[in-house]
């Protein structure tokens, strides 16, 4: 039966292969995840560290001012869109 491991887990796992203290075996026995697993997560971790101690916020901001823009771009499409379907009606009435 295939065992399932939280994020919590799988990063005390990944941290224990990258101290290098015991083999991805050993590793493997204690924590009943395969060794190949254990390198895959080991080497995820190690590439993706560098977003731990990226700064949210400012992604955050960026996407805000992106929707806000595209927000407004609507808002101003559909002000357009309004004014013609007046005037379109004031013609024919």
């Amino acid at each position: 039966m295939k065992k399932i491991f939280s994020p919590q887990q799988k990063a005390l796992i990944a941290i224990e292969a990258i101290k290098g203290l015991k083999t991805n075996n050993q590793l493997s026995s204690q924590f009943e995840a395969h060794p190949v697993q254990i390198g895959l997560w080991r080497k995820q971790l190690l590439d993706n560290a560098h977003t731990v101690f990226s700064d949210k916020r400012k992604q955050e901001t960026r996407d805000h001012e992106q929707l806000t823009e595209r927000l407004y771009t609507i808002i101003g499409q559909r002000d357009t869109e309004l004014d013609w379907l007046k005037k379109k009606l004031h013609l024919d009435t």
